[in-house]
């Protein structure tokens, strides 16, 4: 099974982030320009907290704040949990399954970010896998 590291090495897209005093208006279109359903917030090199798509319709539309006067800083999830690049996907599997997440943060051992998967990225790998494992168990079948 392959690591973070090894997915994170594969995936071709820029990291997208925000800063926390970003107005939200402005962070929404950094999620449509890269096609993200979320961001996460560090305040320089530093992870401050991630911005989804659930925080915008929980903390912003139901509370009737306006997206272009809202900072991140004050709906974003500040509270990160993140998984280091030598952990399986597996294990982010679960983790993401039992919390009910759908994208976590990557840090390295000293605490720099190190990128962000998505469960869509989780379940892209794991059906590759396992059509990797069906077409080697048809031409072991077959020959």
């Amino acid at each position: 099974m392959k690591t973070l590291k090894q997915l994170l090495a594969e995936k071709q897209h820029p990291l997208a982030v925000v800063s926390p005093a970003d107005t939200v208006f402005h962070a929404l279109g950094v999620m449509a320009q890269h096609d993200v359903g979320a961001l996460l917030v560090l305040d320089g090199e530093a992870l401050v907290g991630i911005f989804s798509e659930r925080d915008y319709a929980r903390k912003v539309i139901l509370h009737g704040k306006a997206s272009k006067d809202t900072p991140v800083r004050d709906i974003m999830s500040e509270r990160v949990v993140y998984v280091t690049p030598d952990q399986t996907l597996d294990q982010c599997m679960a983790l993401m399954t039992e919390k009910r997440f759908r994208h976590l943060p990557v840090l390295n051992t000293d605490g720099s970010v190190a990128g962000i998967i998505s469960i869509g990225d989780l379940v892209k790998e794991t059906i590759s896998s396992q059509q990797f494992i069906i077409d080697e168990l048809a031409r072991y079948i077959s020959s």
